[in-house]
């Protein structure tokens, strides 16, 4: 397993997003603050190797995952130990927030730390991916908007980005958007994000939860242009 850090990547150049891409400006006001808005790095320096979704919803994104054929290079975006895939891709790169974890994951052929919510952009070249995939992470995210435009970028034309979640997160650490919002409302918020990103097919939106009780499953995802 490669790793590397984001700030030495010959392809990284740190930008600051203009104005009208600032997640701020399309949500109420208070939207994406978060009640521990502390450093990401400290709260996350801690490796939490667990799972934080039950074994029916892992396999549910699995499933999700072979349904739409995701292969080729893939870029795990804010991933950790484990990558949900039932079969592994070709290649796969994990970005996350701890080394610990990150080195842990045993389908992961290359990892990065990278603080999102610091640095939206992301180190790599013009569709440089087949597929992204984001599981249970989206909630975690201060400018959403600007990593979906990056992800739009770096994915090859016809690539999707795939965004899964449930209903258990670190409170203190998820947006109070997602907090106050039902879990219908979450899925259309992902799917506001696809349509004010831009360069993405209409969303997709599906409620993959299975018939026994456990964690339930959320999956919206959408196609670059």
């Amino acid at each position: 397993t490669q790793s590397r850090s984001s700030a030495a990547s010959d392809v990284y150049k740190r930008q600051i997003l203009p104005r009208a891409l600032q997640s701020s400006d399309h949500f109420p006001a208070g939207f994406f603050s978060r009640s521990d808005d502390s450093d990401d790095t400290r709260f996350y320096e801690p490796a939490r190797l667990v799972q934080h979704i039950d074994d029916a919803a892992i396999s549910a994104v699995g499933a999700l995952y072979d349904e739409l054929r995701i292969n080729g290079r893939v870029l795990d975006l804010m991933g950790s130990w484990i990558s949900h895939f039932a079969t592994t891709p070709d290649e796969l790169v994990v970005l996350g927030m701890n080394w610990t974890e990150l080195h842990a994951n045993p389908m992961a052929t290359e990892v990065l730390a990278h603080d999102l919510n610091t640095t939206p952009t992301l180190p790599f070249a013009d569709s440089h991916f087949d597929d992204v995939v984001c599981a249970v992470s989206v909630d975690y995210l201060t400018q959403p908007i600007g990593v979906f435009v990056d992800v739009q970028r770096i994915l090859k034309p016809g690539g999707r980005l795939v965004c899964t979640f449930s209903n258990r997160c670190f409170p203190t650490k998820a947006i109070r958007g997602w907090l106050l919002a039902t879990e219908a409302q979450r899925c259309d918020i992902v799917a506001r994000y696809f349509e004010l990103a831009g360069g993405f097919t209409p969303a997709t939106i599906q409620n993959r939860t299975g018939t026994a009780l456990g964690d339930p499953l959320y999956a919206v995802w959408a196609t670059a242009t």
